[in-house]
């Protein structure tokens, strides 16, 4: 059964920098598109982005081009976020999850999910 884990989360100050991880867990990871995700408090859970099963290819949502940077280590079987110029907005609790790679979409209709990791960014 496939299990992603998030940790990281933390509590910065804007401006500041902080590195997400997401362990993988229960099935080959590179036959898996991979992606990060956020919910703040009152709003619905948002892209944040995503890398496909061979870290070639990366999608970022608008918000957070040139500041976050997703990668991959298929040796490890993890996925980073690092998040740098941190801003209110970032605020939110981060979900790492899990696409089955049947096919070249790595954006959307991820099967797994983790439990979330609380990101907080004070102004």
């Amino acid at each position: 059964q496939v299990q992603v884990v998030e940790s990281g989360g933390g509590l910065v100050q804007a401006g500041d920098s902080l590195r997400l991880s997401c362990a993988f867990s229960g099935d080959s990871f590179t036959i898996y598109h991979m992606g990060w995700f956020r919910q703040a408090p009152g709003k619905e859970r948002e892209i944040v982005a995503t890398i496909n099963w061979s870290g070639h290819a990366t999608y970022y949502t608008d918000s957070v081009e040139g500041r976050f940077t997703i990668s991959r280590d298929n040796t490890k079987n993890t996925m980073s976020l690092q998040m740098n110029s941190t801003k209110p907005e970032d605020w939110a609790v981060y979900y790492c999850a899990a696409k089955f790679a049947s096919g070249s979409d790595y954006k959307s209709a991820f099967q797994y999910w983790g439990q979330g990791t609380q990101v907080t960014v004070s102004s």
